[in-house]
């Protein structure tokens, strides 16, 4: 059972109210959990004056970070008033991965949510978000806020993926439907099941083919073996018929087809890096961070045991 208890809200540096804001104050407020707001603030030019005045510096710095405080601490007192408990903290630093992945590790929190930011994928490649970086090295759950028209998510689809061996994974679709459906229970909220399954494709183009090398005693054992694990998934967590939706193509478009058209507040992925290929978290989870219709919410499996 995923327990939520401590969020973690990473303001942006501008004094600007996001989305983001919006969401963590109505899940702190459905789950009874402690919200704590950091913002990381650098400004350069206050930094590089310091080389040559360091006492005029420090006063600037200092006025500049206590404007920035009563700013967040104003957001504080507006969530208080809607009965969340909130803590804030600006801390002067740059929002680079290593300082905030530090923060993260000693506040021991179980979700972490921030406004998402959409980068070019060329960008990606020279030059890693912190929003991908987080997502590959954070080790609670990350919370990426496109919009929130619904502060608290009205409709949450869990996208799971039977392709392998549920132990070969440490049990993430198991642990993506518990996140999803302690979210679906605190915000009550629709949870819907997807699975896409892809053997019967090849490649990743805009028109995959069928992939005409399986034998079709083979197909079909593929498809018997898929469909009695996402009917015991189902169950376990009460999903019916309507709930549950089992169907085939490229996994990302479809899961972004499926999640656009019917609009869902709310996409959980499951995540998988690997250790041995630098900076991988997934081909279907890298290729929706920047085409999901709505928020994501990034889920790792639990650390295998020794």
């Amino acid at each position: 059972m995923f327990r939520l208890k401590r969020i973690l809200l990473i303001a942006p540096a501008e004094m600007t109210r996001t989305p983001a804001f919006d969401r963590a104050q109505a899940l702190a407020r459905a789950s009874g959990a402690l919200l704590h707001i950091v913002a990381f603030d650098h400004v350069q030019s206050l930094a590089l004056a310091g080389l040559f005045d360091h006492d005029a510096m420090a006063q600037a710095r200092e006025g500049y970070l206590q404007m920035h405080r009563q700013w967040l601490e104003q957001q504080a007192r507006f969530q208080r008033g809607a009965g969340v408990q909130v803590s804030t903290e600006v801390v002067w630093a740059r929002a680079t991965p290593a300082h905030v992945l530090e923060y993260i590790n000693d506040f021991h929190v179980d979700l972490v949510i921030k406004d998402a930011h959409h980068v070019p994928a060329l960008n990606q490649t020279f030059h890693p978000p912190l929003d991908w970086l987080l997502v590959r090295d954070c080790p609670a759950c990350v919370h990426l806020v496109t919009e929130a028209a619904h502060p608290k998510p009205l409709k949450i689809l869990a996208a799971i993926d039977l392709s392998h061996l549920e132990d070969l994974t440490q049990g993430l679709n198991d642990r993506i439907l518990g996140v999803a459906s302690t979210l679906a229970s605190k915000c009550d909220a629709s949870l819907h099941l997807l699975n896409v399954a892809n053997w019967s494709v090849v490649g990743d183009a805009a028109m995959s083919v069928p992939n005409l090398s399986l034998d079709h005693s083979l197909c079909d054992a593929i498809n018997d073996t898929q469909q009695e694990a996402f009917d015991t998934l189902a169950e376990r967590f009460g999903l019916d018929e309507e709930h549950s939706h089992l169907l085939s193509g490229v996994p990302y478009r479809v899961i972004e087809d499926f999640a656009r058209q019917h609009a869902f507040d709310l996409l959980v992925l499951g995540i998988c890096h690997h250790q041995a290929l630098d900076g991988f978290i997934g081909g279907t989870a890298e290729c929706l961070m920047n085409r999901a219709p709505c928020s994501l919410m990034m889920v790792k499996a639990m650390p295998a045991t020794a």
